[in-house]
């Protein structure tokens, strides 16, 4: 222990400051530094800490029921994109007129982006209405789990429906439906 007018003595002498480092132990601790560079000092580690840090940023991207298939691939593909940027995405489904009746279809909808986007996202806030629009969001997969399920279905064209089952809420289900032409769509 040094009494403080020999401790403020020594730093003039070496034209340095005095500065408490810590104020609640007992005696207090103080050192000998040069406080103008130790503030430069941190604000410089705080510049590179904002510097690594990612900002979250949510994308939106709005649907309709009775999307046509074309524009619904053109919607999936850009929240691909956004996800594999590191961004959220938040789908919303917009109901107008007669559409409030057949919210089921909508439900159906968001069912299907859950399954298209098993790859790449996963449910962090399920479908849920909200007035004239249901909204939902998905979040990046962790590189860790994107990797197991990667190779996990590497073999296979298609991921199974009970993979999407588990990701689901339990009231959403997937429905499939065949067309005149035999062809299949998930609804």
């Amino acid at each position: 222990m040094v009494p403080i007018d020999i401790a403020l003595a020594k730093a003039k002498e070496s034209s340095l400051d005095l500065v408490e480092v810590s104020v609640k132990s007992k005696p207090h601790v103080c050192r000998i530094m040069d406080y103008g560079q130790f503030k430069y000092q941190q604000a410089k580690k705080g510049k590179e800490a904002k510097k690594k840090q990612k900002q979250i940023v949510v994308k939106e991207i709005t649907l309709r029921p009775r999307i046509e298939a074309h524009d619904y691939e053109f919607k999936i593909n850009h929240a691909v994109k956004f996800l594999e940027h590191g961004d959220k995405v938040r789908f919303i489904m917009q109901f107008r007129g007669r559409e409030m009746a057949h919210k089921d279809i909508g439900q159906a909808m968001m069912t299907r982006v859950i399954s298209d986007l098993v790859e790449v996202a996963q449910v962090e806030q399920a479908p849920r209405q909200e007035g004239r629009f249901m909204n939902m969001t998905l979040a990046p997969l962790p590189t860790k789990k994107k990797k197991t399920i990667e190779a996990e279905f590497e073999d296979s064209e298609e991921i199974p429906t009970d993979v999407a089952s588990e990701i689901l809420p339990a009231s959403a289900e997937l429905t499939v439906h065949e067309d005149q032409n035999g062809g299949r769509t998930e609804m």
